[in-house]
């Protein structure tokens, strides 16, 4: 049910995005509604799944009183300048087209598989919406039995084609994220939790690099590229404090990222090869070099 409903509150701000700064009339919405879903539209649905839509991703379907036309203001604003929204409205509409074309479509789309547990995003975001617990049972990697757990679910975040929630864990004492597809079973609780004033989840990973919760102090790390692979890391950065620095005159660029240094971001400098290559500080440019002579050391025996 509540799939379907976000669904629909998903073509909904499509529909008004497409409309632009004109927006639509009450008789032009139900006509489009009455056309996709094949049923009436009345206002006082309308109506709540404005409040719904507003409620939900924070955008408002405004009316204009001298006309009695809807639309959404600043539609391209909605639709680019806020990333992660307008991230998962695109998400949930390029789903749905998917499911809709699929058989006249067919042998014409190929999409990645993501094994992010969706079956527990929509609860997840409707207690999130909701304020209430979640009793989750969680199996990590390194553990050969699920343990179960009460979470209050600050927020969900998207990483490597994987959803995760940054939860406050009752029996941890602390913030911890868990990975969705990690989740072999979940409930929405009946007993509400309070939101930490002032929590913003990008402030919580600003340093990061993934989904881990940072430890340490961040450092500066400065890397340098051939020139090919610079085209690729303007287009999508390391990390969103990548900075482009003066560089060598030997068509090499330079670049620097502010972040506390994982195994999952020297992770990332091995996937690049020789295309990248870090300079400084010494610690992870040497845990770099280990890495990728491990790796040689396998192919060199053979």
């Amino acid at each position: 049910m509540v799939s379907e409903l976000l669904k629909k509150y998903i073509w909904l701000v499509q529909t008004f995005i497409r409309a632009g700064e004109r927006g639509l009339s009450l008789a032009e919405v139900e006509e489009k509604w009455e056309s996709r879903f094949d049923s009436d539209y009345s206002r006082r649905t309308f109506n709540n799944h404005r409040e719904a839509v507003e409620e939900v991703f924070g955008i408002q379907i405004e009316c204009n009183r001298s006309t009695n036309r809807y639309f959404i203001r600043y539609t391209e604003d909605v639709s680019d300048e806020n990333a992660e929204r307008a991230w998962l409205i695109n998400t949930f509409t390029v789903n749905n087209m998917l499911n809709l074309g699929k058989e006249r479509l067919s042998g014409r789309v190929s999409v990645e598989d993501v094994p992010s547990g969706h079956m527990h995003l929509t609860a997840v975001m409707e207690a999130m919406t909701e304020g209430l617990k979640l009793k989750i049972s969680y199996l990590k990697y390194t553990s050969s039995e699920p343990e179960s757990l009460t979470v209050h679910p600050y927020a969900v975040k998207e990483f490597a084609k994987r959803w995760y929630l940054v939860a406050y864990c009752e029996e941890r004492e602390a913030l911890r994220v868990y990975g969705l597809d990690r989740i072999k079973g979940l409930a929405v609780s009946e007993e509400a939790f309070a939101m930490p004033e002032g929590f913003e989840v990008d402030g919580v990973f600003a340093t990061s690099f993934g989904p881990y919760i940072p430890e340490g102090k961040a450092q500066l790390i400065t890397f340098r590229t051939t020139a090919k692979e610079a085209k690729f890391l303007r287009d999508l950065p390391l990390h969103k404090s990548q900075e482009e620095i003066p560089g060598d005159d030997d068509g090499h660029v330079m670049f620097n990222i502010f972040v506390c240094p994982d195994e999952s971001l020297i992770m990332e400098f091995c996937k690049h090869g020789r295309r990248i290559e870090v300079l400084s500080p010494a610690s992870v440019r040497n845990a770099v070099a280990a890495q990728l002579t491990e790796a040689a050391s396998l192919y060199s025996a053979i």
